[in-house]
């Protein structure tokens, strides 16, 4: 009960503040948003986390494969050969590939 009176309490208040701070401070914030996600920096790091990513859940499909057998369903199967065939073609969902 005690995190969902947080919950609303911060809800009210981001409305509170948001309704006061108007049209202008939500375009300067976008605006910021926007810069900082086509920064190169930070999308060459998004790239790395997802491959990283990637990576790891090869590692944990044999880890669990291995253990499990032939128990793991087809479709967590076909998701985790979608999601490592992604990476391999130097192709993602971000297009920094060439930044």
């Amino acid at each position: 009960m005690r995190y969902r009176l947080t919950f609303i309490a911060g809800v009210a208040l981001g409305y509170v503040l948001g309704t006061r701070a108007g049209r202008e401070r939500y375009e300067q914030l976008k605006k910021s948003a926007r810069q900082f996600a086509q920064n190169p920096a930070v999308r060459n790091t998004c790239e790395s986390a997802a491959q990283s990513g990637r990576e790891f859940a090869g590692k944990a499909y044999h880890a669990v494969g291995d253990k499990v057998g032939e128990k793991v369903p087809a479709s967590v199967a076909d998701r985790v050969r979608s999601l490592r065939g992604r990476g391999a073609n130097g192709e993602d969902d971000w297009g920094t590939t060439n930044t």
